[in-house]
């Protein structure tokens, strides 16, 4: 027979309600045969009941009466019983019916904290106990639906934290494990960028698609993932690594998050089981501060060097300067000469770590500078250090077609294959401006210690501090390709790639990442496009990096990273505003670039300067415009004065022992106020400092939100009770909105 429930209590065991089948529906049986009894008796007509009945029969009849009435009070009494006894077990963990298969999650205080529904394709098919050989060792409560699918639930326990891991194993080709997660209240945090950028992520919104990286102005999720999601009601889910994901949010339905596991001809054509397999964990917690703090990842330190410490320190205190190339204007010394030499005439701005794009090669995947274009690149270099800039260049796995290196590559089997090719027949692709170009095959033992080599030459040659990988996103990978060791997920390339070139020379810097690199590798946000709405996707971008574990994080240039043609032209369309107020540049590599719009670039930088990292392209002398100068330098003097003694001195030491972020959301000061889940354009610098920006055009007042505490106002130096609203709370364009969290018993 099979079992009717699964009862998960609050402790290390599983056990199933099935056993003797002492159910209320055999008491219902015997009363059904009774009332048949009865019915029977009583089928006389009435008069001819009165001739025959004996004063026996009344007693008999009395007997019988006061029986079934006992009866039905027993059977009352026995199901409001049962149902008590249930209903304590189902509070304090976790109730799941595997008729239905629906599960309930519940807080320590008994209240429901997850809802979900699980296979999701199963319809009305019937469950079967496992067979015994099926049975894993280690406790787990087994199910299977014949010929389709086979469920493991099982329980742990930490200090403070329950976790349910569960366990779809595929038995057909055809069956995608889907299950589906809904909440009545709190909010969902995690995952990644997404292409409608939404914090919380019920916000927005997430078609079934498969969990891989991506460009968000094409594909759902964007360059940084991480199989984890939190819940503001103390709730957790992490997704096996290896199962091949697909996830959506608010697709079919208002609040429900859907994980699913499918094979596919790109995303997950390799896989270490035959069919599908779902598998994820579900842990719980007093509050989601405390769940977030016990999952983030502890020592960072751990092999960190001295000179790892102080690049980290450089990054956080000094600017990264960005020196693009456009068509037209091809990247060459003179405009890194020009360049450097502008920052230092400014004046207030220290020097930090000039990048350069993949343009420094004649063509991408050459590792070797363009003599015609760098001619004395080793002198040039020399001078950048002594004014006290380093030097990073950008690399990429990929190899133009074009390339010195293409055919060496090819001959020497480098390069990832075609999927369907005996011979070793490279897969190309296209990437930014490269129209053909194949792809390190980074599994292949050989490819390693010749890419090292070719990193190596050139820091030897021209003393090259540091590089930065550009490793593209899954979609950016040739469609049918090949490892020589084949991946389970195609973004594991973005960590063995990370980790491979770290062992050999000095990274600073990574374009995406499904796992946090080692310190003091920093993980860049998404290219934004020089528009109003971009900017508004900062703060969440940012908050979400950091919940999902990455406290290192490297923002993109000030104003924006390109032109969006469709945000480009008059006028201010929804949050998009003008790419006015040009000017013509007579240095560097931006010269026919425009500048971004004067108040978008001011109100970008005052947002910036809270940020772990200040990244520019475009230099604030460049407006010609005295005003955008001095509220540059007063920018840089609070910088100074105040955001970098925190990062310094504090938070990158909390970050590298505790895996917190650094940029925190305001739920992380107080995960029991509820309208700290509510503010979506504020963020704190560790936990004493709020920050609030302007994000909108032509606004010079917003609405604050200040968690409990004493606040000092960082505009006009006055004190402001926390736990409440600063309604209208005016900011002039030369003005940021920041609060220094004093003692509560401050007072002037």
């Amino acid at each position: 027979m099979p079992p009717s429930g699964i009862k998960i209590n609050n402790g290390d065991f599983l056990e199933s309600s099935d056993g003797p089948d002492h159910s209320p529906q055999n008491s219902i049986t015997s009363i059904n045969s009774i009332s048949s009894l009865l019915k029977e008796k009583f089928a006389l007509p009435f008069p001819a009941m009165l001739k025959k009945k004996r004063p026996q029969e009344y007693k008999l009849r009395a007997f019988v009466g006061i029986l079934f009435l006992s009866i039905v009070f027993l059977v009352g009494f026995a199901y409001v019983y049962h149902q008590q006894v249930l209903q304590r077990a189902y509070f304090k963990s976790i109730r799941f019916n595997n008729e239905e298969r629906i599960v309930r999650v519940f807080s320590n205080n008994g209240r429901e904290i997850m809802y979900g529904h699980l296979g999701m394709h199963l319809g009305g098919d019937q469950a079967f106990r496992c067979l015994p050989n099926d049975i894993l060792d280690d406790r787990s409560v087994c199910m299977e639906w014949m010929h389709k699918a086979r469920l493991y639930i099982n329980y742990t326990e930490h200090i403070g934290v329950r976790c349910y891991h569960v366990t779809w194993e595929s038995l057909t080709s055809d069956f995608h494990p889907t299950d589906c997660y809904e909440w009545s209240d709190g909010h969902l945090y995690g995952g990644g960028q997404t292409q409608k950028m939404a914090w919380p992520i019920e916000k927005g919104s997430v078609k079934m698609s498969p969990f891989i990286t991506g460009d968000v102005r094409q594909h759902e999720w964007g360059n940084v993932l991480k199989r984890y999601f939190i819940s503001s009601n103390g709730v957790t889910v992490f997704v096996d690594p290896d199962t091949p994901l697909y996830v959506s949010v608010n697709s079919d339905r208002p609040r429900q998050f859907c994980l699913q596991a499918r094979h596919d001809d790109f995303a997950y054509v390799y896989h270490s089981t035959p069919f599908p397999q779902l598998n994820y964990s579900i842990c719980t917690s007093s509050n989601m501060k405390s769940l977030h703090s016990f999952f983030s990842e502890k020592q960072l330190w751990d092999g960190l060097k001295e000179e790892d410490l102080n690049v980290i320190n450089s990054l956080l205190t000094e600017p990264v300067w960005q020196i693009p190339s456009s068509p037209g204007s091809e990247l060459n010394e003179g405009a890194i000469y020009n360049y450097t030499e502008d920052v230092i005439a400014l004046g207030f701005l220290r020097q930090g770590h000039v990048l350069l794009s993949e343009a420094w090669q004649p063509h991408v995947g050459d590792f070797v500078l363009d003599p015609f274009r760098f001619p004395t690149m080793d002198e040039t270099i020399d001078i950048i250090h002594r004014r006290g800039f380093r030097i990073v260049f950008t690399i990429q796995p990929f190899l133009s077609t074009e390339s010195t290196n293409f055919a060496e590559a090819v001959q020497k089997h480098l390069l990832v294959n075609e999927r369907y090719t005996e011979h070793h027949i490279p897969a190309l692709t296209r990437y930014k401006d490269v129209a053909s170009a194949g792809m390190l095959d980074i599994t292949n033992n050989k490819t390693v210690p010749w890419l090292q080599t070719k990193l190596k030459a050139l820091v030897d040659k021209y003393h090259i501090d540091a590089f930065y990988l550009d490793v593209g996103t899954a979609y950016d990978m040739p469609h049918y390709y090949r490892f020589e060791n084949q991946l389970t997920n195609p973004d594991q390339y973005k960590t063995i790639f990370t980790d491979s070139i770290l062992s050999a020379v000095e990274v600073v810097g990574v374009s995406g990442a499904i796992t946090r690199p080692k310190a003091p590798v920093f993980v860049s946000l998404p290219p934004f496009a020089s528009s109003w709405k971009s900017m508004q996707s900062i703060i969440p971008t940012v908050l979400t990096y950091g919940v999902m574990g990455y406290p290192f994080i490297m923002p993109g240039a000030v104003g924006g990273d390109y032109r969006d043609s469709e945000e480009s032209h008059a006028g201010v369309t929804g949050n998009a505003t003008v790419m006015g107020n040009r000017s013509s540049e007579s240095g560097g590599t931006s010269t026919h670039l425009p500048l971004p719009d004067k108040e978008l670039y001011v109100r970008w930088l005052q947002l910036a300067t809270f940020l772990p990292v200040i990244r520019y392209a475009h230099l604030p002398s460049k407006y010609g415009d005295e005003r955008v100068l001095e509220m540059a330098k007063v920018l840089t003097a609070l910088r100074l004065k105040i955001v970098n003694p925190l990062l310094v001195d504090k938070y990158v030491k909390d970050a590298l022992e505790f895996g917190i972020p650094i940029i925190r959301p305001l739920w992380l000061l107080d995960p029991n106020d509820p309208t700290c889940h509510l503010v979506t354009d504020e963020f704190s610098v560790g936990d004493e400092l709020i920050v609030a920006p302007v994000i909108s055009p032509r606004t010079y007042e917003r609405e604050v939100y200040l968690p409990a505490g004493v606040w000092k106002d960082g505009i006009d130096g006055s004190l402001r009770k926390g736990n409440r609203w600063l309604h209208s709370y005016a900011v002039p364009e030369d003005k940021v909105a920041y609060f220094i969290k004093m003692p509560d018993d401050t007072r002037f």
